[in-house]
């Protein structure tokens, strides 16, 4: 065995290793692993300070603002964390009798400065899930608090902020009216039932499942209220209770996200050909989660077509095919919703659904008849909604790399022959020429994650290489060497506020290597040895 040989032997080794632990991991953590959220810890601070770990819930908060006032990510990215903290501490400022934790007060004025100057300026919000109600309901509880801190004199932490500017609430006000009325709680309202404020206590019209109000702490805290008033129900609180032990206190916006975890890293791994047997119980439990309408990201909310989707494709790919005609219940003719009822569309949604169909299609006798037709109109609505530049955006993460792989690799696949080659084609040369200096990709800053979706097509697609491809993937696999654990976990994904699902993104770096390995061809680097997976699941 050659020396280049042994290296790749010794990688591949090692991304199947990784890959393993990655799966024990999820059978060790059955609710997955996410990155706190901001938004959702901030609400857990204001309506549940009863909860065990609410010391070490406002400390993240104070050591999470950022220099400028704001918590959270980028621009519009920035408001509804940073509106969910400041109305969190000048609750708790509002509530504290004895003096106030050091450092509580002057982060409140910080942050409301920057609220102010960012409202002021109309910053644009992110199409993530309910901002347009997260935002005038916490601007509403602020102004709130600003009134008795003036009615008492008491304003030296607020920078002569009286009330920040006002925002559309129109929205708002119409779910308030339609609550408030007695008619049925819309099921996509759950995961944000917190927004409505003391409507939502108690309301007779929701009940947990397992235990949580649309898989959201923050949802579950505002349902239950004051724990000691007669009737608190036990398994909520012990939802809360469990969802703080994870991260010590912070909370992620979403969880338990089992069923999302498992699909995304199976299909992950499979698609990329990673040798790994998922044990039989997780193959189990996955297929069990599908019912007639498909399966949801977490407990108590809707099912959705890009996690019925996902589970559909990883089971077949794992040898466990499922009929996908729960697909089905969400075409719209031109394209599939995520969920009935959702505002805008989503082409990852799409193109995961591509893939489910398309997979039946190809394998299957009754799927070719009954799925063929409807994978190639599909495919085709998904070549129309991309780019000038040759990218896609998606409103379930902010980043393009993400939407445009998963997009290049349902097309590659599974769109009729001769149909999408010259989308695919823009796509690769938009990767090429968005690459950074030091080989990494990123919306705003290299991440690992983003690169591993560029190889992912740089070396998944079964098109004659295009200009620059080779020493493209040569300088991307040199940088994916190089990162460590914390430049994984860069929250990118769209919930109420951006987060990071771990394993997913492990799992996605761990695919990009073991593509690296099976394209020798492409790899711009006869010594493969820094294709050895850095990858930690611990």
């Amino acid at each position: 065995m050659t020396t280049s040989q042994a290296a790749a032997a010794r990688g591949e080794s090692e991304v199947a290793a990784s890959a393993r632990e990655l799966l024990g991991a999820m059978v060790l953590e059955p609710a997955g692993r996410v990155t706190p959220s901001v938004y959702e810890t901030g609400r857990v601070v204001a309506d549940a300070p009863w909860l065990t770990g609410h010391d070490r819930r406002l400390r993240y908060l104070l050591d999470a603002q950022r220099s400028d006032g704001g918590w959270g990510g980028v621009s519009g990215y920035a408001v509804v964390p940073t509106v969910s903290a400041v109305e969190a501490l000048l609750g708790t400022l509002r509530r504290t009798q004895a003096p106030a934790p050091t450092g509580l007060a002057a982060a409140t004025g910080r942050g409301l400065g920057a609220l102010t100057d960012w409202l002021s300026r109309g910053t644009a919000l992110p199409d993530t899930p309910a901002a347009d109600l997260i935002v005038p309901a916490l601007v509403e509880r602020i102004n709130d608090h600003l009134t008795f801190f003036a009615a008492r004199d008491d304003r030296g932490f607020t920078g002569g902020v009286r009330a920040l500017p006002s925002v559309d609430r129109r929205r708002l006000d119409a779910v308030l009216a339609l609550v408030g009325s007695g008619r049925p709680v819309p099921q996509k309202l759950l995961h944000a039932f917190e927004v409505l404020g003391p409507l939502a206590r108690r309301h007779s019209g929701v009940s947990p499942v397992a235990g949580a109000i649309g898989a959201s702490p923050a949802a579950t805290a505002a349902w239950i209220g004051d724990p000691a008033t007669p009737g608190a129900d036990p398994e909520a609180l012990a939802y809360l209770r469990t969802a703080v032990g994870p991260l010590d206190g912070p909370v992620p916006c979403c969880t338990p996200i089992t069923v999302f975890e498992r699909a995304w890293v199976l299909s992950s791994l499979a698609r990329a050909g990673v040798p790994v047997r998922p044990a039989p119980k997780l193959i189990a439990e996955l297929a069990a989660a599908l019912g007639p309408q498909g399966t949801a990201t977490g407990p108590g909310l809707p099912a959705d077509a890009d996690t019925t989707s996902v589970t559909l494709y990883a089971l077949a790919r794992l040898g466990h095919p499922v009929d996908p005609a729960s697909l089905l219940h969400f075409d719209l003719g031109s394209h599939f919703c995520t969920w009935q009822g959702e505002d805008g569309r989503s082409v990852t949604t799409n193109a995961h659904v591509l893939e489910a169909l398309g997979w039946h299609a190809r394998h299957t006798s009754a799927g070719a008849s009954r799925y063929g037709g409807r994978a190639a109109a599909l495919a085709g609505w998904l070549s129309d909604e991309q780019q000038p530049d040759g990218s896609w955006a998606d409103r379930w993460h902010a980043s393009p790399y993400y939407a445009t792989s998963c997009v290049v690799t349902a097309l590659d696949r599974y769109a009729p022959a001769n149909t999408a080659g010259s989308a695919v084609d823009r796509a690769v040369d938009w990767l090429v020429a968005t690459q950074r200096a030091d080989g990494a990709w990123g919306r705003w800053a290299g991440t690992a994650e983003e690169t591993a979706y560029a190889l992912h097509v740089l070396l998944g697609v079964r098109r004659p290489a295009r200009p620059g491809v080779p020493e493209a993937i040569g300088r991307g696999l040199q940088h994916l060497s190089e990162v460590d654990d914390q430049q994984v976990d860069t929250p990118l994904w769209h919930d109420k506020d951006l987060y990071a699902p771990v394993l997913i993104v492990r799992a996605a770096v761990l695919a990009a290597r073991q593509l690296a390995m099976a394209r020798s061809d492409l790899v711009n680097n006869p010594d493969r040895s820094s294709l050895r997976s850095r990858t930690v699941v611990s």
